[in-house]
């Protein structure tokens, strides 16, 4: 019963993330780009105020998953980084601290980049 409680919450909290998402799409002239990124800064703005991790405590990959998580991981990163290396950590701790997610979306990309033909529209 627990494991389907935390699978309950990560999908309440990540769905809730989306459809904020959703009605920024359809109720707004933003484009998705721009959307993307504000998902990134707010994440990162939420948790330098120490409000996302909270979120992140009670929803798991709920909330580290969406973009909003991304930003909260570069937020993170810098802040271990600044606390190790000084004011050099605001220029490396973001990218450490989320360079297995990037690697991987690399790796998954060139693969699926392998296998698939393009075609054109």
């Amino acid at each position: 019963m627990q494991v389907f409680l935390e699978f309950l919450k990560a999908f309440i909290i990540g769905g809730l993330i989306c459809v904020v998402g959703q009605i920024l799409i359809d109720k707004t002239k933003l484009t998705p780009a721009r959307i993307l990124v504000a998902f990134v800064v707010t994440g990162t703005v939420l948790s330098a105020i120490g409000l996302y991790q909270p979120i992140v405590d009670f929803a798991g990959a709920g909330a580290t998953v969406p973009l909003t998580g991304f930003g909260h991981i570069l937020a993170k990163g810098v802040k271990k980084a600044i606390e190790e290396d000084g004011l050099l950590g605001v220029l490396t701790g973001g990218l450490s601290s989320a360079a297995g997610g990037i690697s991987a979306s690399i790796i998954c990309g060139f693969l699926v980049a392998l296998i698939f033909k393009p075609k054109v529209k």
